[in-house]
């Protein structure tokens, strides 16, 4: 038997607790992370409104096209949530989403993107797929995986002083325990998979 995380309780019968981790979790999802990210590396590439475009057009493939994957599968009765709880249910979405992401690469690639942001976009290829190969065995948490990446990544891009960012990542492990979604082993996994694309990250760029 494989173990599922049950339902959370509505918002309007959760705790005050509950409902902040809520809005940790809807806040700082994987997919808004992945734009925000996208929009700031790609603006930080040439420091101007091109670089910020360029970020926008990776964006789209790497957040919003698997946002409205997401959003139709839960439209359709396949999916049980936005953040599919449900850890069989993640299968064919990360697998659409692979195929938007390499897409979105290849296209940037023609286009001759900046550097960052085709790294960037590279990295978040094999972390999505490193994820995908663990989540079938495991209830990896999507959330702290990006989060974990996220954070190494403006480290590398920005310097030291965005480790700050590891407040919101160490929020959302929070949010994510709170909410029942994952045990601490599960968090500390997935922040540590993240590593896997900021290193990609750092030796592409």
């Amino acid at each position: 038997m494989t173990f599922e995380p049950p339902a959370p309780p509505t918002f309007a019968d959760s705790t005050l607790r509950q409902k902040a981790a809520r809005v940790v979790t809807d806040v700082l999802a994987p997919a808004n992370l992945v734009i925000a990210l996208l929009l700031l590396i790609g603006w930080h590439s040439t420091r101007s409104g091109s670089g910020l475009g360029w970020g926008l057009l990776a964006a789209i493939f790497c957040g919003v096209v698997p946002i409205s994957i997401i959003a139709l599968g839960v439209k359709r009765g396949g999916l049980t949530d936005r953040h599919i709880r449900v850890r069989r249910q993640r299968l064919l979405p990360m697998v659409l989403s692979l195929v938007s992401v390499a897409t979105g690469i290849i296209l940037l690639c023609a286009l001759r993107a900046p550097s960052d942001v085709s790294a960037l976009v590279v990295a978040m290829l094999v972390g999505l797929t490193s994820t995908l190969l663990v989540t079938t065995g495991w209830q990896i948490s999507l959330h702290n995986s990006v989060a974990g990446g996220a954070v190494m990544i403006l480290v590398l891009a920005l310097g030291p002083w965005l480790l700050l960012t590891t407040l919101g990542a160490a929020a959302i492990g929070w949010s994510r325990m709170v909410l029942k979604a994952h045990t601490f082993a599960q968090i500390l996994a997935s922040t540590t998979l993240g590593g896997v694309a900021a290193l990609v990250f750092g030796l592409l760029r």
